[in-house]
């Protein structure tokens, strides 16, 4: 089963596992970019998804990750500057 992201309210934090939903939840109005940094960093380091040089959004399986429509305007996260 692929991960899923879901627009909640009243979250502790920015983005959240939730792995009786198998699902990220992420706090409806927050800022863009580390909304984005947050499900990539939860993506990757917690769950093993392959990180991609575009920074698309992948599951543990390899799969694309999609955003909630209201969230699908969103881009890719930019890769770290590691300069």
């Amino acid at each position: 089963m692929c991960i899923l992201i879901c627009v909640a309210d009243d979250l502790p934090k920015i983005a959240v596992w939730d792995p009786d939903e198998v699902s990220i939840l992420v706090a409806r109005g927050s800022e863009t970019g580390e909304l984005l940094r947050e499900v990539q960093e939860i993506l990757t380091i917690d769950l093993g998804a392959p990180a991609t040089a575009d920074a698309a959004l992948l599951c543990f399986c390899g799969t694309r990750v999609e955003l909630p429509g209201e969230l699908a305007f969103l881009g890719p996260v930019e890769a770290p500057d590691t300069r």
